[in-house]
């Protein structure tokens, strides 16, 4: 088993609960941070090793927006380090839950997903001695609180680990900011606590980021989203169509029919993705809706005889969708997490994985007008307008770019999914 190297930040994670530490008299803890600053791992390891250190035949939640993200983005790594240190642990993936021995102590975690507000009754009716929230701050308000409610076993504890949302974000203002008052111990995390990056890796996160998402995700910053959403975007992100054969070509599409249907037409080549033309068709301004077969035909023409792999498509447009599968056109339909979907295409222009070629006027004009809208919710929207070619570009990003860039880079940094 390889040695573990941990930050002082980490120790006090690994230690809070132990007798003898000075934050042992806390109810709770918060991880809460940049991305990559190793918080997840140490406050799964904390959890496990507090929960067999301190309790025999109890019942605990593990918890993560669904359960299958709780599984890829906690458990995999977490359960073999357990297993080296001498836990047995047995998954039961039917019941959702593990079994977890060591010594002669044997407890159950059960996992547990908070997608939505109807989560919060899968939880009721259980007993807790402690839970463990994993990006707590992607669960709604009633299933937190209903996972806190459970437990009620004395000596019980919470485990929370996030990364920074908007200041009005509710579990902002109800846990981190009254953290005293709730007797809960925060902890503020940067990359630099993670011993395990390099400075190559630090460097290159530090520039993977902009704006909003540069103070959240590196400097660990809940700040609120506002003003033009891809700010760096400039002259310099535009290029020529380039010369030569493209490898794969994909078109991108988001349908209106009041509002403008905007498509976009892809082709790789060494690596990268260029926008290389567009079709795009504001029906308010031309005066007249479009049909289906229309919009149809445009697709072919943007086309132009190319073998298209897939149309990439807002899986709500169903009538056009089936339009085109009559036609013989293979549909895929589009990740659509909007939040994710905008940080991953910044990070593929930034890295000059995803190029915006100069025939793509309303899309360039898009870059320049397309804003967060602020309602002092704090709940990160962008306003729905300038949103058409800027929907379809993202669209290309989550199912297609982002999953398919060389050397496996990206695929490692998309924001967690949580299906």
């Amino acid at each position: 088993m390889e040695d573990l190297v941990f930050s002082p930040k980490q120790r006090r994670v690994l230690t809070w609960w132990r007798p003898g530490s000075p934050d042992r008299d806390r109810q709770a803890i918060i991880c809460d941070g940049a991305v990559r600053s190793g918080k997840t791992l140490c406050t799964g390891l904390s959890f496990f090793c507090w929960a067999m250190r301190s309790f025999q035949n109890r019942n605990f939640a593990l918890c993560g927006k669904t359960i299958s993200s709780l599984r890829r983005n906690l458990l995999s790594e977490l359960i073999p380090l357990l297993e080296n240190m001498g836990f047995r642990c047995r998954m039961q993936n039917g019941r959702n839950l593990i079994q977890v021995r060591l010594g002669r102590r044997k407890n159950t975690f059960y996992l547990f997903g908070g997608k939505d507000e109807g989560s919060a009754a899968l939880i009721q009716g259980i007993t807790l001695a402690g839970a463990l929230l994993d990006e707590v701050a992607l669960m709604p308000r009633s299933f937190v609180e209903q996972t806190a409610a459970r437990c009620s076993v004395t000596g019980s504890r919470l485990w929370f680990s996030c990364n920074p949302e908007s200041p009005g974000h509710w579990f902002y203002r109800e846990w981190i900011e009254k953290a005293e008052e709730k007797k809960v111990l925060r902890l503020q995390f940067a990359m630099t606590d993670n011993p395990g990056l390099s400075r190559e890796v630090l460097e290159r996160y530090q520039t993977m980021f902009e704006g909003t998402f540069y103070r959240r995700f590196v400097l660990g910053e809940w700040v609120a989203a506002e003003g033009i959403i891809y700010d760096f975007f400039d002259e310099s992100y535009v290029s020529p169509v380039p010369e030569g054969e493209m490898e794969q070509w994909y078109i991108s599409c988001d349908y209106g029919t009041v509002n403008p249907t905007s498509m976009g037409l892809w082709g790789k080549q060494d690596g990268v993705w260029y926008r290389v033309a567009e079709y795009y068709y504001d029906a308010r301004q031309e005066r007249r809706q479009k049909t289906d077969e229309e919009h149809a035909d445009a697709l072919a023409r943007l086309a132009g005889g190319r073998r298209i792999e897939a149309v990439v498509a807002d899986p709500s447009a169903a009538s056009f969708l089936e339009t085109l599968r009559r036609r013989g056109w293979r549909v895929r339909r589009a990740d659509n997490e909007v939040l994710s979907g905008i940080r991953l295409t910044a990070r593929l222009m930034k890295a000059r994985k995803l190029v915006i070629c100069q025939p793509c006027k309303d899309a360039i004009r898009e870059f320049s007008l397309y804003r967060w809208e602020d309602k002092g919710d704090g709940q990160d929207r962008v306003k729905k307008e300038y949103d058409h070619a800027m929907d379809e570009i993202r669209y290309f990003a989550s199912t297609v770019a982002g999953r398919e860039s060389s050397g496996g880079f990206f695929a490692g940094c998309v924001e967690r999914k949580t299906r």
